[in-house]
């Protein structure tokens, strides 16, 4: 495509980030094949990975242990040029452990002034391993850096470095001596992205690929600036009127206190998705169409992300749990119904 393209809506895509969208989607290509030299499989994983950094999200990374989660996140921040930094929660750590804090140091002249130092937050990829396994008021010093894009330490802001992505793991298998996120911190991540076992053959090329030479080192694809400037480009893809109707129609179902709710749905369901889900299928439907080359935000689009962005915010009653039935089958049905 050579010249703007324009919707129904009167939104307009520039010719110069038509030929944007053509790089990134080859960008994403190669991040891919590049990732592909020490990731087997995974490959739905990469793809939510690569919309959560492009539309400026958050992601939660729920998996057993062994799943390659921390190799993962540390070699997509080796691709991309980007700080890495790993944070392991525990029940000891405190928020100051995080964010930095001010300390006394030594200055010329023989006065002590205090000097901040800055915290392991302070990274463009920061993953934050067993999230679940420090205390609250530790869980809640990523509030505002994941919101804001900032910290606050003893009445004083930092601006933490664009761009800036929160990965943070959870086991789902041992919850003895944990503390589960709150609905307010489960709302700020965009996606739950759910990594599975791999397939027989896939685990047969990760033994014969970890069990022999080491890894090899990433080519560096982009830096920090190239991401920035990929990010804008991802808002300024155009969305017609009725993607953001079937978004909001959408969340909307998942509210059992909603008319348009489904009556099957307000027995199993006990708290919907709230505004920020609709924003959140919006821009990751963006970031996908920029990463796949399309040109405008298409229904598959937002239909793909639909379960990484509902997932984790709906809540279940417990007649849904005594059937078995979680919020991922709910999802599913819903979708169905909206494409028949």
């Amino acid at each position: 495509m050579s010249q703007a393209e324009i919707l129904q809506t009167g939104e307009t895509l520039e010719d110069r980030d038509v030929q944007a969208i053509d790089q990134l989607r080859e960008l994403y290509s190669r991040l891919r094949k590049e990732l592909g030299r020490v990731i087997v499989g995974q490959h739905g994983v990469i793809e939510q990975m690569a919309i959560c950094l492009f539309a400026r999200g958050h992601a939660l990374l729920m998996g057993v242990p062994g799943l390659a989660k921390t190799l993962l996140v540390s070699k997509l921040a080796e691709t991309m040029s980007l700080d890495f930094s790993r944070i392991q929660f525990t029940p000891d750590l405190m928020p100051m452990d995080i964010t930095g804090t001010d300390i006394l140091q030594d200055q010329q002249g023989g006065r002590r002034e205090f000097e901040f130092v800055h915290g392991p937050i302070f990274a463009n990829i920061v993953l934050a391993d067993e999230i679940n396994r420090a205390p609250p008021k530790t869980q809640a010093a990523l509030l505002e850096a994941m919101q804001e894009r900032r910290v606050t330490v003893i009445g004083k802001q930092f601006i933490l470095p664009p761009p800036f992505l929160v990965l943070a793991t959870q086991n789902p298998v041992e919850q003895e001596g944990t503390y589960p996120l709150p609905e307010a911190q489960l709302d700020r991540f965009m996606f739950l992205i759910e990594l599975d076992y791999p397939s027989e053959s896939e685990e047969i090329e990760i033994a014969r690929t970890t069990t022999g030479e080491e890894l090899p080192e990433l080519n560096h694809l982009l830096h920090a600036e190239e991401v920035i400037a990929h990010q804008q480009l991802v808002r300024r893809i155009p969305a017609p009127d009725h993607i953001y109707s079937y978004a909001a129609q959408l969340v909307r179902k998942t509210r059992p206190s909603d008319p348009s709710a489904p009556e099957w749905l307000k027995p199993l369901v006990a708290w919907g998705a709230g505004p920020r889900a609709v924003q959140n299928l919006i821009l990751a439907g963006r970031a996908r169409a920029a990463l796949l080359g399309s040109y405008m935000v298409r229904l598959e689009d937002v239909q793909e992300v639909a379960l990484p962005v509902l997932t984790h915010r709906l809540i279940t009653t417990f007649a849904a749990q005594a059937e078995g039935v979680g919020p991922k089958d709910i999802i599913a049905r819903l979708l169905s119904e909206s494409v028949e």
